[in-house]
């Protein structure tokens, strides 16, 4: 693989992980458009390394508060930290369940085709604009009910299909109970934690069942573009929805899934990397 090959890859994870455009569906859209094969299974892994490093640098109090919180717990204390680890916890359990039986009954790789990407990109582009122009802004991150996480978790089960987007879904999610978009940017990044480190830890274990668990210099430059291009679009994006909206993304969305459709239904035939 070539490095430019490495910095696309590692760059389009980096981007898309916590933008609400679906990083499952650029990245299989990637080896499309570019005309270069599937990227493989160490190289998934080493992005979305990459990705999680940064959201854990960026998020570092929070996620100190809740680790504190967490071990308080067992000493009756609630604090605001451990309630939002319970939050998280929550959150995650129906996407654990029902990804584990995805993957177990081979229905996950049945759904990696551009036309169900290119409709999930287009719906799900026009319902986060719809949640965010309905959505009030006066709910916070501490006032979430167990309601809402149990809310925005059952959204991200809908990310499991690829060009949903796990971030975009549980934004949208989030905005529908009025969540102000920094605090449902902020909610969504910090319940990526557990899916990354789980999804990845997954991947390792088929990884060291192929006997394929290779160390190279491939990996570190893609864990390190991923997690570099991560950090930076973390902080563009919570600096941005604290004073603009969704709107960008969800325009963004629509024409990638216009564009798409028109592909499938039209140049089906044709090679996509030709029409771009």
């Amino acid at each position: 693989m070539t490095l430019q090959h490495i910095i696309l890859l590692a760059v389009v994870q980096g981007i898309t992980e916590f933008l609400p455009i679906s990083s499952s569906g650029h990245l299989v859209l990637t080896p499309a458009i570019t005309g270069t094969a599937d990227q493989g299974l160490l190289l998934d892994v080493s992005v979305h390394v990459g990705t999680l490093l940064a959201v854990l640098i960026y998020f570092w109090r929070d996620v100190l508060a809740m680790i504190i919180g967490f071990f308080r717990l067992f000493t009756g204390r609630m604090t605001p930290g451990a309630r939002m680890a319970l939050h998280i916890v929550v959150a995650t359990i129906p996407v654990v369940a029902v990804g584990f039986y995805l993957k177990e009954s081979g229905i996950e790789e049945q759904m990696r085709s551009v036309e169900i990407i290119a409709w999930t990109t287009l719906v799900f582009g026009i319902i986060l604009w719809v949640a965010d122009r309905v959505g009030m802004t006066i709910n916070r991150i501490e006032h979430m009910g167990w309601a809402g996480s149990i809310f925005i978790g059952l959204a991200q089960v809908i990310a499991l299909v690829p060009g949903v987007s796990r971030s975009g879904i549980t934004m949208t999610a989030a905005r529908l109970m009025s969540y102000e978009r920094s605090d449902a940017a902020q909610f969504s990044m910090l319940m990526s934690i557990p899916v990354i480190l789980g999804a990845g830890l997954l991947a390792g274990l088929d990884l060291h069942k192929a006997g394929n668990m290779e160390l190279n210099r491939e990996v570190m430059m893609a864990i390190g573009f991923s997690f570099i291009t991560a950090l930076i679009t973390i902080a563009v994006l919570m600096s941005w929805l604290k004073r603009a909206s969704f709107t960008p993304f969800a325009i963004y969305r629509i024409l990638l899934g216009a564009a798409l459709l028109v592909w499938v239904y039209g140049y089906g035939t044709a090679p996509l990397d030709t029409l771009f």
